[in-house]
């Protein structure tokens, strides 16, 4: 009697949650940073479960990318493993996107840094860490032509992008930034900082982007 009536189509699985998060430091800053502490937190708090890396970057692009893909060598491919990271390393986990290691991942980009190579020319020397001003390091001349190379030209699947950009940024221009990550999601902020001190506010949001 009803061998003709249409099969209900199945809903579709929930998306797996993330089990690798990888998060980026910026320039001068290191995993004891206000954004990698609260989100080293964050994990503990709500998913012991997740392996959570916020590495020590060395200042020679080129070392920190290998430094990156060979802590992450053993960690599964696709969705599973997803980025977090902030200016300069907003730009290192926009370029790790676009290789076939992380092609299938999210990320979510804090205040990322468009240009890095044309920005940090001007600080060749050496600098002290933000939250350890008894450790330095030298930033080469050579760094800049690391950074130039690392810069992807055009940002294949941007909608895996969430870029976090604050109009009140005193380090960085946010209509840059808008515009490189406009074919993308983007959470623009009225104020705010370059540091994003309200992080708090908006993290539930960003860590559902992430799937986590």
């Amino acid at each position: 009697m009803n061998a003709d009536r249409p099969k209900p189509t199945p809903a579709a699985a929930p998306a797996a949650r993330a089990s690798h998060l990888l998060y980026l430091h910026g320039f001068r800053s290191s995993p004891g940073s206000a954004k990698a502490r609260r989100m080293a937190r964050w994990v503990g708090e709500q998913r012991p479960d997740l392996q959570f890396l916020c590495p020590q970057l060395p200042p020679s692009p080129t070392e920190a990318m290998a430094l990156v893909a060979a802590l992450t060598r053993d960690w599964p491919q696709g969705e599973g493993r997803v980025l977090m990271g902030s200016s300069l390393g907003g730009f290192y986990a926009t370029a790790l996107s676009q290789t076939p290691a992380w092609a299938r991942s999210r990320a979510v980009l804090l205040s990322p840094a468009v240009d890095p190579a044309r920005d940090l020319a001007r600080y060749i020397g050496e600098h002290r860490c933000w939250q350890n001003p008894a450790e330095s390091f030298f930033f080469r001349a050579e760094y800049v032509d690391e950074l130039r190379l690392l810069k992807p030209a055009d940002l294949q699947a941007p909608e895996r992008l969430l870029a976090v950009i604050a109009k009140g940024d005193e380090v960085l221009d946010w209509r840059e930034m808008q515009a490189r990550y406009a074919q993308g999601p983007i959470h623009l902020l009225e104020g705010s900082d370059h540091g994003l001190s309200d992080f708090d506010d908006y993290l539930a949001k960003l860590c559902g982007f992430l799937r986590l």
